[in-house]
């Protein structure tokens, strides 16, 4: 069984996947796979080199992510130019990702993705978990961790799906507004649950 875990910027979905990895669940996420795709003499970023050219690269031959990121969220067709580049292969690599570790043998595995139901990355789950925080949480959280602005990370909740369109998808909901242990709890309650599918 194959969870898809999401939420906003900021929401938390890490922390979660780790409390569900504590239980013996596998996860892989889909924020890696899309940094594995844009390394050194990867397909994906010498395309997108060849867009936008040196001024989204460091020295190193590296992505400068920070540079992309604002010209990205300041047009909406630059932005699905990159998508229409990048998300397929994503889906590809995850996919690789995820046989790798069924054939492991997780009881299941989660699928942590911030544009699970965007990408059309929750046709490949089945079930989905979204992590829910209120926005000013979110923004305050990701301002904290990544050093951006305010006006930033609006640019990246406007991307995303609403959280009213998320919750409204999402099979199981995690409030993780409150402490660790409330967070820990409600996980323990859903990885009872899904073993408990998995038994039938």
């Amino acid at each position: 069984m194959i969870i898809g875990l999401t939420g906003g910027i900021g929401s938390g979905k890490s922390t979660v996947a780790r409390a569900f990895e504590t239980l013996g669940a596998a996860w892989v996420d889909a924020d890696d796979v899309a940094r594995e795709i844009v390394l050194p003499d990867e397909p994906a970023l010498l395309a997108i080199q060849h867009r936008f050219g040196d001024q989204i690269m460091h020295q190193d031959g590296t992505l400068n992510r920070a540079a992309l990121r604002d010209i990205i969220f300041k047009d909406p067709e630059q932005r699905q130019w990159l998508e229409s580049v990048t998300h397929p292969r994503i889906r590809e690599r995850l996919l690789q990702h995820l046989a790798r570790l069924k054939a492991q043998g997780a009881p299941y595995v989660l699928l942590v993705s911030p544009l699970l139901f965007e990408s059309g990355q929750h046709a490949l789950v089945h079930r989905t978990v979204v992590v829910d925080v209120p926005q000013a949480l979110q923004l305050s959280r990701t301002q904290q961790r990544d050093g951006v602005s305010e006006s930033q990370v609006r640019a990246i909740l406007a991307a995303q799906l609403s959280r009213e369109q998320r919750l409204a998808k999402a099979d199981d909901v995690i409030d993780n507004s409150g402490d660790h242990a409330s967070m820990m709890e409600q996980v323990a309650r859903l990885d009872e649950r899904y073993r408990r599918q998995l038994n039938y």
